[in-house]
């Protein structure tokens, strides 16, 4: 699969103001996908926010793609893989192998959060059908990356849907895990690799957190948008 990394580091230290923003500086990015068949899967909460600006600049579609990372016993915070809502599973083996994590347990947690996830699909979507992404532009954000786990897994329910061309946007992630990324995708677009990465918070000035009653404001906005253009 041909990869293409579009990576524009403003600087080692750039802070944005907050996710609108981000968002807006990368829908200047992907201007080329405008009036296109696109459609821009974004990942609650922040990712919405900054997917909603990326939607509204481009005529896009926008809904949401849940993936849930799957915390390693006793330890929730370190992720041995992640799950999304049509039950993709993503394990690192070789944490799994080392953590001697048993085959029941990442079962039984893999379905505790996907369990999760249809909670949370229904809250933000309803009844609705899930979008149709065979033969289209898919664009999959997220308000920034760290590790990636949880990204994979939502790269690998995307490619089962057989779109024409996947994208993933980011506004910041490290250099370490955009290249490892980059085989994943048909393109990548990040603004910035800073190569002193903690947190993705540290990459903004206001990171407040994002409740669920905005994000289905942004998705009922955008589609209200949608209906009258």
């Amino acid at each position: 699969m041909p990869s293409y990394a579009w990576v524009w580091d403003l600087s080692s230290d750039v802070v944005f103001e907050d996710r609108v923003e981000a968002g807006r500086k990368l829908a200047k990015r992907l201007v080329q996908y405008k009036g296109k068949d696109t459609v821009v899967l974004a990942i609650p909460r922040g990712g919405v926010v900054v997917g909603y600006e990326v939607a509204k600049e481009l005529g896009a579609a926008l809904n949401v793609i849940i993936p849930h990372k799957i915390g390693a016993p006793g330890n929730p915070e370190l992720a041995i893989g992640a799950v999304t809502q049509d039950g993709t599973l993503m394990l690192n083996s070789q944490l799994i192998e080392y953590l001697q994590v048993s085959e029941n347990y990442i079962q039984s947690e893999a379905e505790r959060q996907r369990k999760e996830i249809e909670r949370r699909m229904a809250k933000y979507r309803g009844k609705k059908d899930y979008p149709k992404l065979e033969g289209r532009i898919v664009i999959l954000l997220d308000d920034g990356v760290a590790t990636g786990a949880t990204l994979r897994a939502a790269i690998a329910s995307i490619r089962k849907n057989k779109p024409a061309f996947l994208i993933l946007a980011v506004p910041v992630g490290p250099p370490d895990t955009i290249e490892a990324l980059r085989n994943e995708v048909d393109e990548i677009f990040c603004l910035s690799t800073p190569k002193l990465f903690f947190a993705i918070g540290q990459f903004y000035r206001n990171f407040n957190q994002t409740n669920d009653e905005e994000v289905i404001s942004l998705l009922t906005e955008i589609e209200r948008q949608s209906k009258n253009s």
